[in-house]
């Protein structure tokens, strides 16, 4: 009897022991993989503008690796590529042939440029790939630009990521002449009135935002000039279309009584001009900005979009675009042969000066003195 329970003990402790393994490994399978088959992946990033004369485009790498993946993207090396060849070229399209002609080539160059903060990459600089035009003369508005980034592994080229845009044109203004200006008060109101678009051109989607700029004394010495950025607005939009999009009387007084300095010392303020900023996006920018929107469906699902092309099994993501940017400077005050010119009409200036419409959240106390010549008999005006 004793020794049949020695053996099913021993049978107890071998079945455990057994079934102890079993888990062990079983577990063991269970362990995620995260680092497998790893395709390379190319995340370039590029939009040119004719209003500049230095243009930036973003060339990265996507990274994988075993760890922490935040820990991984404070590395800057974990998101550059070690050896990289970029060039664009411009072509000008024969139109009674219909054949593109190579007219400019600009190899790219690496340098760094400083972000502001840390944050979830690497700071407090990234580097970027440039080309500057300024002694070729700008870009050509009826061109087709052409990129191509070769990647090197080694000595050899691992694979070649290009893309092409044409570039936006063709935006006007019907704000564009110095006597149009913004009428912000009517019948004693504060109204709302537009920014005009008077032809979309080209592009696909349109912003429109105003630089509201300010210049500010202390005892007649110019102490600091204050820049309001303010984004009124925009849309998609039809070719060789009309756009306007409305900004708010009360909000222009409020943005500029929160913007001011507040250095006690100044007495004496003056808005100088007021910058209408009209930025066009070509129809790839447009279809990038809105795949990359966050998605409205609760599957989260999201189409992707890239105009990039590689040349081998790997992935690109990214855009090489266009867009156009206008900007359309109105002077407060242009000279006593233009004296019914300025950006504010006159009511509109009164108001700055006096804030007795906007009230509390206007402009009135700050010292705004007006140096227009239709101003001359008001107290608030300081030639």
């Amino acid at each position: 009897m004793t020794k049949k329970i020695n053996c099913m003990k021993k049978y107890c402790y071998f079945t455990l022991g057994l079934l102890l393994t079993l888990l062990t490994f079983n577990s063991c399978k269970e362990d995620i993989e995260l680092v497998g088959n790893f395709k390379e992946t190319a995340v370039i990033y590029g939009v040119l503008d004719t209003l500049e004369s230095v243009h930036f485009i973003k060339i990265n790498r996507a990274f994988i690796g075993p760890g922490n993946a935040l820990e991984i993207a404070k590395i800057p090396d974990s998101s550059y590529f070690s050896s990289v060849e970029a060039t664009v070229k411009e072509y000008i399209l024969n139109p009674s042939n219909n054949v593109k002609t190579l007219a400019r080539t600009w190899p790219l160059r690496d340098t760094l440029i400083y972000t502001k903060s840390s944050g979830v990459f690497y700071a407090p600089s990234e580097k970027v790939y440039y080309f500057s035009d300024n002694s070729q003369g700008k870009l050509n508005l009826n061109a087709t630009y052409d990129l191509e980034v070769i990647i090197y592994k080694g000595t050899s080229k691992e694979f070649i990521v290009t893309g092409s845009t044409e570039m936006v044109s063709g935006i006007s203004s019907g704000q564009k002449t110095s006597s149009s200006n913004f009428a912000f008060i009517n019948d004693g109101k504060l109204t709302n009135p537009t920014v005009e678009v008077a032809s979309t051109g080209n592009a696909a989607t349109i912003n429109a935002s105003l630089k509201i700029n300010i210049d500010e004394y202390s005892d007649n010495s110019l102490v600091s000039s204050p820049v309001i950025n303010w984004n009124t607005g925009g849309a998609e939009v039809q070719k060789n279309a009309s756009f306007s999009t409305t900004i708010q009387g009360q909000m222009f007084y409020e943005l500029i009584r929160k913007n001011v300095s507040s250095n006690a010392t100044i007495n004496t303020r003056r808005l100088s001009s007021i910058s209408i900023v009209l930025t066009g996006g070509s129809t790839e920018l447009n279809n990038y900005i809105k795949a990359n929107k966050p998605s409205g469906t609760l599957a989260q699902s999201k189409p992707s979009y890239t105009n990039l092309k590689i040349n081998n099994d790997n992935n690109v993501v990214g855009i090489f675009t266009s867009r156009l940017t206008v900007i359309i400077n109105k002077p407060f005050s242009i000279s006593a042969q233009n004296q019914n010119q300025s950006c504010l009409e006159a009511k509109s200036r009164a108001e700055l000066c006096l804030g007795t419409i906007s009230g509390v959240t206007g402009t009135g106390g700050l010292f705004f003195k007006s140096n227009h010549n239709l101003d001359a008999a008001k107290t608030y005006y300081l030639p």
